[in-house]
C-alpha cells in the first residue's frame, strides 16, 4: 500500500495539512490514535481558541485575524451547525462532524485507532512506517510524510534531533486534564469567583489543597449552566514517557475531585452542579520539540520577525506555566504586533521528505510557549500539506520547495502570510 503522502496525528494540524495536500490532487492517508478528528478539542477537551487576532483599532475594536485558510474554513463550517458563536469559542462535539466533512470531501483516507511505532529510512528519506490498529501490523509506504503527533512520535522514531522541555533541567510545562461542570448558576459564581480565588489559595498554603496551580482557570461559553475548568497542573513528570503520564492521568483525576468538592462546599452557585465530563487523555502543553533546520526563538517573536520564507502568523503571549509548580508568566504583545513563523522551522535537518507541524516545531521552550495554540497549528499543518503538493507537482523535495511558489498558494487559498 502506498500514498503520495502520510500524515500522523488527526488534530487541527494534522487534518489541516491532509486536507491541504488532498486538494491539491495527492493521495493521503490520515492515521488518528483516537476514534475521531480534532486533536487536542477532542481527546483532551481543550477549549477556547485563544486569541488569533490583533486589534487594529482600539476605539472601533477592527481586528486583523492571523490565522486564516483551512482554519477560518473549519471555524465558519463549525457556525453553521452552531449559531451566536464567538470568535475563540466552539463546540467540540461539532467540530469532530465538521473534520470528518472536510477529509471526505477532500478523498482523505482516514485510518481511526491506528498508531505509527517504526520507521523505515533511506539516506535522507523515510520510505515506509509501520502501523497498529485493532491488534494489525499495517506497512505503509509513501512519498513524503509529515508529523503531526503534537509529541513529535514519527521524527523521534525516524532519529531526529529534538529537545525536550527547557534548557536549564529538561521539564516540560505542565499537563492539565480539562472537565466541566453543569447545573451551575453562572451570575452567582461570578460574584462569587474572587472570594473563591483568595479562599482557594489559603487552602493551598496550608496544605489543604494538593494542586500546585496558583488560582482556579475557568471558561465560559460551553452552555447556559456549564463551565469549563483548565485548572489541573500535574508537574516534574515526562510527557513523552508512557509510565509517566500514566501516573499523571490519575494525579490529575485527584484533582479535579478536589477542586469539585472544594466548589460544593464552599459556594451556592455549585449546590445543583454535576461533574460531566473529564477529558479522555491529559493535555500535554509541551513534549519534544524538533531541533530542525531553523529553531524559533523568542527574540524573534518579540522583534515581530518578517521571515521572508513566513508561511505563519501569531502574537499569543509567550505563556509559560511553572514547569517545576506554581505561577504562570507572561509576555504579552502589544495591539497591531505580531510575528511571523518561517517554514524551515518545520524541516527536520536529516530528510528531505519530512515535515513537522503543530506544537512540535523547531522552536525553544519559550517560543514554543506561544506558537503551540490550536490557531496557529492548523496554519503550520496547511502550510506543510500546500508544500508537500508542491513539491510533489515539482519533482522537488520539501527542503528544496520553492518558497514564492508555497507563499503564493497559501495566499490563493486565504492563508495569513
Amino acid at each position: 500500500m502506498k500514498y503520495n503522502l502520510i500524515v500522523a496525528g488527526g488534530g487541527l494540524s494534522g487534518v489541516a495539512a491532509a486536507v491541504s495536500a488532498a486538494r491539491e490532487g495527492l493521495s493521503v492517508l490520515l492515521v488518528e490514535k483516537s476514534g475521531c478528528l480534532g486533536g487536542a478539542i477532542a481527546n483532551n477537551l481543550v477549549y477556547p481558541f485563544m486569541p488569533y487576532w490583533t486589534k487594529t483599532d482600539k476605539a472601533t475594536n477592527n481586528r486583523k485575524y492571523l490565522s486564516q485558510g483551512i482554519f477560518k474554513e473549519m471555524k465558519q463550517r463549525h457556525d453553521s451547525y452552531v449559531s451566536d458563536c464567538k470568535d475563540h469559542e466552539f463546540n467540540s462535539e461539532y467540530f469532530k462532524i465538521v473534520l470528518d466533512d472536510m477529509t471526505i470531501e477532500a478523498g482523505v483516507d482516514v485510518l481511526f485507532h491506528g498508531i505509527v511505532y517504526d520507521v523505515k529510512t533511506q539516506g535522507r528519506n523515510i520510505t515506509e512506517v509501520d502501523i497498529t490498529a485493532k491488534g494489525q501490523k499495517i506497512t505503509v509506504q509513501a512519498d513524503f510524510f509529515i508529523d503531526a503527533t503534537g509529541d513529535g512520535e514519527l521524527f523521534y522514531l525516524a532519529g531526529c534531533d529534538y529537545q525536550l522541555g527547557r534548557d536549564s533541567d529538561g521539564l516540560c510545562q505542565p499537563m492539565t486534564t480539562c472537565f466541566r461542570m453543569s447545573g451551575v448558576a453562572l451570575d452567582l459564581f461570578t460574584e462569587e469567583r474572587p472570594r473563591l480565588q483568595e479562599l482557594y489559595k489559603e487552602k493551598q498554603a496550608k496544605g489543604e489543597i494538593k494542586n500546585p496551580r496558583e488560582n482556579i482557570l475557568v471558561f465560559f461559553g460551553v452552555g447556559e449552566d456549564v463551565l469549563h475548568f483548565n485548572t489541573t497542573r500535574v508537574v516534574k513528570l515526562d510527557p513523552t514517557n508512557p509510565f509517566d503520564v500514566s501516573r499523571a492521568e490519575v494525579l490529575a483525576r485527584r484533582q479535579i475531585h478536589e477542586m469539585v468538592s472544594f466548589l460544593k462546599e464552599n459556594s451556592k452557585a455549585f449546590d445543583e452542579s454535576a461533574l460531566i465530563s473529564i477529558a479522555i487523555d491529559i493535555g500535554v502543553r509541551e513534549s519534544r520539540k524538533l531541533k530542525g533546520v531553523h529553531i524559533l526563538t523568542a527574540d524573534e517573536l518579540i522583534n515581530c520577525t518578517r521571515f521572508e520564507d513566513s508561511i505563519a502568523l501569531g502574537n499569543y503571549d509567550i505563556d509559560i506555566h511553572n514547569p517545576a509548580g506554581t505561577g504562570t508568566s507572561h509576555r504579552y504583545f502589544k495591539d497591531g504586533e505580531y510575528y511571523t513563523i518561517p517554514y524551515r522551522c518545520l524541516l527536520p535537518k536529516e530528510f528531505d521528505n519530512l515535515l513537522v507541524v503543530g506544537r512540535c516545531l523547531s522552536a525553544t521552550h519559550e517560543a514554543q510557549a506561544s506558537v503551540r495554540i490550536m490557531p496557529i497549528c492548523c496554519c503550520l499543518g496547511e502550510a506543510a500539506g500546500t508544500a508537500v503538493a508542491t513539491a510533489y507537482k515539482t519533482n522537488t523535495n520539501a527542503h528544496a520547495v520553492d518558497i514564492k511558489t508555497l507563499q503564493q498558494k497559501l495566499k490563493e487559498n486565504g492563508a495569513a502570510l
